[in-house]
């Protein structure tokens, strides 16, 4: 009887941790993951990478095995399944063939003329094409090609599904070390939570600190919760019937699903950046929204201006407003609701097998931009700045990411896909900023020249991803051509706002 018991015991502790083994190597999709791969919302990230060398394919493959494949979701493959006649989407783990996901095409250097379209076009050609789903999803392009920032490009491209873009730059992050020290991982910014708002009031003994300190204390919830009841009124109207007005940039994704996309970039100083960050007592989030408000000003003017008849305009309205009045122009902000996963806990994951946070844990804010031609350019960051800092005291992020969750499991993916597609598409473009190296970094022993990440999948005609790296900061804008056809200019109009609120700052001779 003892024996057969002990055989029992270790029987039932064999198939634990068989149970567990299998809980293991296989995971359902997240809620956010399984509308991902709805047919609304197929969304991908494509991440460019500049090199300062030619590109050894075999360094960047052994690199990989070293470090990309040990991460779960980079070894494992979505497969679908029933259970209790309920359609099933898993995560589960599989042998993974580096050189199957390595893609290095032929490229006739000899017969191209300018190396920048090219990549501009084969970008715009991989957002026609899907990704095999009998693989993991995703894959790696090495493009012997020497364009005018680069000597030799890496394109990631990688089904959202897989992770939000933080989780994603943070995992390319951690692939990379600096060129300085090879076996020293790359160093983020620090942030100081006090500098993203106003400085801290000073108050005098006379002018009874505990009692003002008292009040704040009472009042910021209010505030907190006035602003979120009046974010989630707008996001349910939204939703119903509030539309953005329908201007040159807005696209119209109410009948089409799939669009070919196109992908550009521009780098400019991250110092010009910080000294206007500096002196108006601002972060880079604020600086860049303010940019992108005076550059898409800018860029709808000529737009509005073009339609009128050519040589009816006399030379002195040249910089009058061709643009109508109360425009309603809203971007989604793309908000981690989650402690941002460090750079050296990945690094520790694919190195040790350890465990982290990952995921997609995406909330968004609608953020109304004012555009208008101003005579001060400082009036765009003064404006962005009051917006921004009443969006931070809102829970507007965390709501929509539980809406959005809440919606799936009550309703299903397609419901739910449908109405946040319908959400999204009365609104008229996406933004993310994200934060990068400080320093020179290699990724597998290539220096890296700069970083320009971008998405495609979500309805909408024009999404802004601003990525910094070193002293650089890179914009990376995805434009509908059939709607934006001239990107370039756009990238212009920001590169221009930014050095006409510079000269402004320099100027006025504002300080820190």
């Amino acid at each position: 009887m003892e024996i057969k018991t002990r055989r029992r015991r270790q029987n039932m502790s064999e198939t634990t941790v068989e149970n567990e083994e299998e809980k293991e190597e296989e995971q359902l999709l997240s809620p956010t993951a399984r509308l991902f791969h709805a047919p609304e919302f197929n969304c991908y990230i494509i991440s460019v990478i500049g090199l300062k060398k030619k590109i050894e394919p075999y360094v960047i493959i052994e690199g990989m095995k070293q470090t990309l494949i040990r991460h779960p979701r980079f070894s494992s493959k979505l497969v679908n399944s029933w259970n209790n006649n309920r359609p099933e989407q898993k995560w589960v783990q599989t042998n993974v063939v580096v050189e199957d996901h390595v893609i290095i095409p032929k490229i006739e250097t000899q017969n191209i003329e300018n190396a920048d379209a090219f990549l501009e076009s084969y970008l715009s050609d991989l957002t026609t094409i899907h990704l095999d789903t009998s693989k993991p999803l995703w894959e790696v392009h090495l493009l012997d090609l020497k364009t005018s920032d680069a000597e030799n490009v890496v394109v990631f491209k990688i089904h959202h599904s897989v992770g939000d873009g933080m989780s994603m730059m943070s995992l390319v992050l951690a692939c990379t070390r600096k060129t300085s020290d090879p076996n020293e991982l790359p160093s983020l910014p620090y942030h100081n939570r006090l500098s993203s708002g106003s400085s801290p009031l000073k108050t005098s003994s006379s002018c009874c600190p505990r009692l003002f300190w008292l009040v704040m204390v009472l009042w910021s919830p209010v505030v907190l919760v006035w602003n979120t009841v009046c974010d989630a009124l707008e996001f349910i109207a939204t939703t119903l019937f509030l539309k953005d007005t329908e201007t040159p940039i807005k696209g119209n994704f109410r009948l089409s699903t799939s669009k070919q996309m196109r992908l550009v970039h521009r780098t400019v100083s991250l110092d010009d950046i910080k000294l206007i960050k500096n002196a108006m007592n601002m972060t880079v989030n604020d600086v860049v929204l303010g940019v992108s408000q005076a550059g898409l000003s800018k860029y709808l003017n000529r737009r509005y201006g073009e339609k009128t008849k050519a040589g009816e305009q006399e030379e002195s309205k040249k910089n009058s407003s061709n643009m109508p009045k109360k425009i309603r122009l809203r971007a989604v902000l793309l908000v981690n609701i989650r402690p941002t996963t460090g750079i050296q806990d990945l690094a520790d994951m694919m190195a040790k097998g350890s465990k982290c946070r990952w995921g997609n844990w995406i909330g968004y804010i609608f953020f109304p931009f004012s555009i208008a031609l101003c005579d001060d350019p400082l009036e765009h960051l003064l404006g962005v700045k009051s917006i921004i800092d009443r969006k931070k005291n809102s829970l507007e992020a965390v709501l929509t990411f539980a809406v959005g969750n809440l919606l799936i499991k009550l309703l299903g993916v397609q419901r739910a896909a449908h109405m946040t597609k319908r959400t999204l598409s009365n609104t008229t473009m996406a933004f993310s900023n994200l934060v990068g190296p400080i320093e020179e970094v290699s990724l597998y022993g290539n220096t890296v020249t700069y970083i320009a990440p971008s998405a495609y999948g979500h309805p909408h005609a024009l999404t802004m991803h601003f990525q910094s790296y070193m002293n650089k900061m890179t914009m990376s804008l995805t434009v509908d051509p059939t709607v934006i056809s001239d990107p370039h200019k756009l990238c212009d109009d920001l590169e221009e706002s930014l050095r006409s609120i510079k000269t402004a700052v320099q100027e006025r001779g504002f300080t820190q």
